[in-house]
């Protein structure tokens, strides 16, 4: 009797599939392969939209509509939920129960914390990267350099900005992937700030350009202390001005506390 069941079970089991033995079955090559591919179409939704958000294409405040944006983007609802999911995780967009879904406020305390976290990581990042720094790191970092001040930034933001990157990503390399990851996700956190703010102030510009080239030249140098003085100064800098465009009633003890312990002084 129990042969028959099991070959009775085996009779209505669809093809392809397996079994574990007690005639539960198991996930075949295809529907795996359909759940990756799933996984792989999600992931780049979240990316396409993270990168909106950053960019200030969806400003904050806006509301996200998922079978809009499931339509323009040209995929179904099921990844575009994942990937909204994602960002709520990111803390990129708000997403409650029976409301739409925002693109988060600018918060100036957020990106106080933001700018306070990066003062301390790249600072001991660049410190680390000093002590062996080669003659193609010079050059990678001069090309970079060269790059942003031939852009016009408001005009050719997307370029400046990967080459800001490419600059900030070679002066932080020496430090294991892990701390890298996180380096570059403050990073582009605090990149959508920035964009918000459009410093795009020739006496603002002027300034960070002298900065870029003096941590290249401490770098270039092997001196570790004042490669991390160097590069707290500019991100504080950075966090100040932004912080006094979009909310200059905030007073940044984050960004100042780092800032003191990481940089030896005051912007």
């Amino acid at each position: 009797m129990s042969s028959s069941r099991s070959e009775s079970s085996d009779e209505q089991r669809p093809a392809g599939s397996a079994s574990d033995g007690r005639g539960r079955s198991l996930p075949s090559d295809e529907s795996r392969a359909a759940a990756a591919g799933g996984r792989r179409l999600a992931l780049d939704v979240h990316g396409r939209l993270r990168t909106m958000i950053l960019t200030g294409e969806l400003p904050p405040g806006s509301v996200l509509l998922q079978a809009r944006m499931a339509r323009r983007l040209g995929v179904s609802r099921t990844p575009m939920r994942e990937a909204c999911r994602l960002l709520q995780e990111e803390g990129l967009i708000d997403a409650r129960p029976d409301q739409r879904a925002r693109v988060r406020a600018v918060d100036p305390a957020d990106l106080d914390a933001v700018y306070g976290a990066r003062i301390m990581l790249e600072t001991l990042a660049v410190s680390m990267t000093a002590k062996s720094f080669t003659a193609a790191d010079i050059e990678g970092m001069s090309d970079a350099l060269k790059r942003m001040q031939g852009l016009a930034v408001d005009e050719q933001p997307d370029e400046w900005h990967a080459a800001h990157h490419e600059f900030h990503g070679i002066a932080t390399q020496a430090v294991g992937p892990h701390l890298r990851r996180m380096i570059a996700s403050l990073g582009e956190q605090s990149e959508r700030y920035v964009r918000l703010a459009q410093l795009g102030a020739q006496s603002s510009w002027g300034t960070a350009y002298a900065e870029h080239e003096a941590l290249l030249e401490a770098l270039g140098t092997s001196a570790p202390a004042e490669a991390a003085r160097v590069v707290a100064r500019h991100l504080a800098r950075t966090a100040l001005n932004v912080l006094a465009d979009v909310a200059p009633e905030y007073e940044p003890a984050v960004t100042r506390a780092a800032l003191g312990i990481a940089g030896n002084g005051q912007p």
